[in-house]
């Protein structure tokens, strides 16, 4: 489901009550929604601009991420320091507040990544990001993990518009491998859909929901900056590493941005979270 903001709420920078409902609704019932166009194009051409520089050292180094480390697939974030940190990005108030409408207060970030899809790439074997936090119950618990995806460019099938299962998030499982069985059961159900989405949109989505990478049939590399919302109790991991200098794009605000600033260098291209350059 895709949800347009209309100019009033661009301008308040909040979703009005009925597309917040149908927002909060489609994430339980199919697992997702897009936010559609509410981030300013002008910060997204400046992160893609470094992200496609630095798509291609990973390139290189032949450093293929993400589900079954297929080729032409790259586990890639933005940069974690000035001038490539924006509000709209980092903490865009639209995604807070739908994240914390379902999540409730307390709600975190503990990620700040992104993946990259370059021309000529694979699919990805069928999977979800997260499991079940209690895998053996016979009814699924609600929501307490949303991933926030950001389109820098818009999301087509021609340049690997990533496929998602719709509803699969409640379907009990102890794993986050879906083996071919259930994909085709589950095909019989509920097809596939792809998550296309105009340049500048938020993709919300349940961590347990079933998605893969497919093949970027273009001639440019499709990214995707991903954060990671969590319910408040759940356990909280390092804080999240970003140099000074960009302390006004994290508001206080009803998520907890679960960051620290430092002076020092960071390596945030070869690792998972930013860590610390020793000089």
């Amino acid at each position: 489901m895709e949800v347009t903001i209309t100019a009033e709420e661009l301008a308040q920078e909040k979703m009005n009550d009925a597309h917040l409902a149908q927002a909060v609704q489609a994430i339980r019932e199919d697992g997702y929604v897009v936010i559609a166009d509410v981030i300013d194009h002008d910060h997204l051409d400046i992160v893609r601009e470094r992200m496609t520089a630095d798509s291609q050292k990973l390139i290189a180094a032949q450093k293929w991420g993400g589900a079954g480390r297929v080729e032409g697939h790259l586990q890639q974030g933005p940069p974690p320091f000035a001038p490539y940190i924006f509000r709209d990005i980092v903490a865009n108030p639209f995604a807070i507040q739908v994240t914390h409408a379902i999540l409730g207060d307390g709600l975190y970030n503990r990620f700040y990544n992104g993946n990259a899809n370059t021309p000529g790439s694979g699919t990805q074997p069928l999977h979800a990001d997260g499991p079940h936090l209690w895998p053996d119950l016979t009814v699924t618990h609600p929501p307490a993990t949303l991933v926030v995806n950001i389109c820098p460019v818009e999301t087509t099938e021609e340049n690997g518009a990533t496929e998602l299962w719709p509803g699969t998030h409640i379907i009990p499982m102890n794993k986050q491998h879906v083996s071919p069985e259930m994909e085709a059961e589950r095909r019989e159900i509920a097809p596939p859909v792809r998550a296309l989405a105009r340049k500048g949109s938020l993709l919300i989505r349940d961590v347990r929901l079933w998605h893969r990478g497919v093949p970027n049939r273009s001639s440019e590399i499709r990214h995707m900056i991903a954060m990671v919302h969590n319910i408040g109790w759940h356990q909280r991991p390092a804080k999240l590493l970003f140099n000074t200098g960009c302390e006004e794009a994290f508001p206080a605000g009803p998520l907890d941005h679960n960051v620290e600033f430092t002076d020092k260098p960071l390596e945030y291209l070869f690792t998972r979270f930013p860590t610390i350059i020793e000089q």
